[in-house]
């Protein structure tokens, strides 16, 4: 059976319609539907080797004599420091727990410390010092005092009025004992048992009203160290 063919107004795709689809078609030769090129295989190769020889510092290659491009601001610092004492209180059973954990931590840290000022106390000059300003070079200022014991002759006080540890530091009540200085003890222990001078360095809060955040580290030097300046003297 034959099927007679649609009249060319009748159809769904006219003539004129074909020629509207293919003006609007995106392979015409309209700009608006031009796709970029893509790139060749030779410029994917040559921007993936430029990518490749791009030196990326480390931080190994750093001077280390270099001190002021070193330093770290206050507030990183603490910063940090207070993520060490909520991660130590969560693992801790007491008071004496939780400052011979900060103690360990700033002994660990004491060691390069010490390595570090050594090195760069003998390589800047010909003749170089024989002090180390320790706390002034860890934290940017010194201390506010040293004195030795009156009662005891192998005991030492370093004293600082605003520790910059404990500035952004909220002791609860509960532990109010709590000195988180210990990690400074810690690191001056460390610095004496490099110099052969071995002690035992203990952080205690001495807060007053006109600093209520003072602490006293105290330094008990070992029976070893007063016999050997006792042969020297």
């Amino acid at each position: 059976m034959a099927y007679t063919q649609p009249h060319p107004r009748q159809s769904i795709l006219s003539t004129s319609s074909h020629s509207s689809v293919e003006h609007l078609s995106p392979t015409a030769s309209s700009t608006r539907f031009s796709l970029p090129a893509a790139p060749s295989i030779h410029t994917t190769l040559g921007s993936s080797r430029q990518t490749a020889t791009r030196v990326v510092p480390n931080i190994y290659d750093r001077n280390l004599n270099k001190a002021r491009s070193s330093e770290v601001s206050a507030s990183a610092y603490a910063f940090l420091f207070s993520e060490i004492v909520q991660y130590t209180q969560k693992r801790v059973s007491g008071i004496n727990d939780f400052e011979r954990r900060l103690n360990t931590m700033g002994y660990r840290i004491g060691t390069r410390i010490l390595e570090l000022l050594i090195w760069r106390n003998e390589s800047s000059s010909k003749t170089p010092k024989r002090e180390i300003r320790l706390l002034a070079s860890v934290f940017g200022k010194a201390a506010d005092g040293l004195e030795k014991s009156s009662a005891n002759v192998d005991e030492y006080m370093i004293i600082d009025n605003d520790p910059l540890l404990e500035r952004h530091i909220s002791v609860p009540r509960d532990i109010s004992q709590l000195s988180c200085s210990s990690f400074t003890a810690g690191i001056v222990e460390a610095v004496l048992d490099g110099l052969n001078f071995p002690a035992r360095v203990t952080a205690h809060n001495t807060a007053n009203a006109q600093y209520p955040n003072k602490v006293t580290i105290l330094i008990k030097l070992e029976k070893s160290v007063l016999e050997r300046e006792e042969l020297l003297k």
